[in-house]
């Protein structure tokens, strides 16, 4: 029959197989655990919790309310994109494919690629081809033109 012993009861039976041995006596503290690069506060953490704002993606570069068309920047994508509220006419589709842009059916928007080597003249040809196709939206629905902000 056995028993359970409580910490302050001194048992006289087996005492040397109780009694620790002197490598499981001995005590050593672990240091204490390093934190690792994942689990480290972010640069906003350490700074009191401050968030950093950030842009919206994609974002707008230029609006024409009146023709329906929109000129937009994706830096997540990498692309310049248009959009058109309508279906465009054949002229204007033809002037899109001719300066290298492709339909994306699923974002429903003409796309162009931005590549780093040739970032700053992609964003120079897509306004210029926006201008360009504004024009002739507002011509093909009778809208004169008049001072415009891009914006």
């Amino acid at each position: 029959m056995s028993r359970k012993r409580t910490p302050d009861q001194k048992s006289t039976e087996n005492s040397t197989a109780e009694t620790p041995t002197p490598e499981t006596s001995t005590a050593v503290a672990e240091p204490p655990a390093t934190e690792t690069k994942a689990d480290a506060p972010s640069f906003a953490e350490r700074v009191g919790q401050r968030k950093w704002v950030t842009t919206a993606d994609p974002f707008g570069i230029a609006h024409d309310n009146l023709a329906g068309v929109r000129l937009f920047e994706s830096r997540q994508d990498r692309q310049m994109a248009i959009k058109f509220d309508e279906k465009p006419s054949r002229a204007v589709l033809d002037t899109l494919r001719d300066a290298g842009w492709v339909w994306k059916q699923a974002d429903r928007i003409w796309a162009h690629a931005i590549t780093p080597e040739s970032a700053m003249s992609t964003r120079i040809n897509a306004e210029r081809l926006y201008q360009e196709v504004r024009q002739m939206i507002r011509q093909d629905k009778g809208i004169e033109a008049g001072q415009e902000v891009p914006f």
